[in-house]
């Protein structure tokens, strides 16, 4: 903007010191009317501009869209998530196992997640990652992300959603790739099977939810939730759902 807006500057004190009335050099043309190069000037610098930040935006936008897959040699980890009252629920469709409030992937390889909600509107972000983006019902959001050296990062839902809004929180596990493997292994035999009845257990409104894990899931529950074949969580009620949270009376 300063590129625009300090040579225009300039330009009007130029002009009006030329122009004064006691400069006997300056060429006065009262009944002049149009310049083919003034116009040309003119309205050349806006457009090139606009093409210039276009031209940013552009890749930009394109070089940093969620759905872009991240180049990599190998096969990314698919995982499947769904925003529920008031937890997050991790599918592993290629591994056959599940995890609340738990991410767990391998360092360097990329993620591909599917997004969705099975209540209201969220917002899914795992902010030392970047690139938020939102979980809504019916609909399927799609993020890629990679975690580049091991370490634990928190995950959060970045979007009011109710009264568990504010401990609806997750960690990502960045394992390596065999630790990975150990604990895929070991999720398989222990804990309970993620299907149809226990989904609708787990859709009940909960705050402050410990992490836990499935050792299978029902194929093509993520689907279901998605086409909405199975019933949407209750989400946020009107008036005061909670009896202990009350608006701020003076005394």
């Amino acid at each position: 903007m300063l590129a625009i807006v300090i040579p225009t500057i300039l330009a009007t004190l130029a002009f009006a010191w030329w122009f004064r009335a006691t400069n006997k050099r300056a060429r006065h043309l009262p009944d002049w009317a149009y310049s083919g190069r003034i116009e040309l000037i003119v309205w050349s610098i806006p457009a090139l501009v606009v093409f210039f930040l276009g031209g940013i935006a552009w890749l930009g936008s394109h070089d940093l869209d969620p759905a872009r897959p991240l180049s990599s040699s190998g096969q990314p980890l698919e995982v499947d998530v769904v925003s529920l009252d008031w937890k997050w629920l991790f599918i592993y469709p290629d591994q056959g196992v599940a995890s609340v409030n738990q991410l767990v992937a391998p360092v360097g390889v990329p993620l591909h997640l599917r997004i969705t909600s099975a209540t209201v509107l969220n917002v899914f972000f795992v902010p030392r990652l970047g690139s938020e983006i939102y979980a809504m019902n019916g609909m399927a959001s799609q993020l890629n992300l990679q975690a580049d050296e091991p370490g634990v990062f928190p995950g959060l839902a970045a979007h009011f959603s109710g009264d568990g809004f504010s401990d609806m929180n997750f960690e990502m596990h960045a394992l390596p790739a065999a630790d990975f493997t150990a604990w895929t292994t070991a999720t398989r035999t222990t804990g309970p099977e993620l299907d149809e009845a226990s989904y609708r257990t787990l859709l009940r409104q909960t705050e402050n939810v410990k992490p836990y894990t499935y050792r299978a899931v029902q194929a093509g529950l993520f689907d279901a939730i998605l086409l909405q074949k199975l019933p949407p969580g209750a989400g946020p009620r009107t008036g005061r759902p909670n009896a202990s949270v009350s608006p701020t009376r003076e005394k």
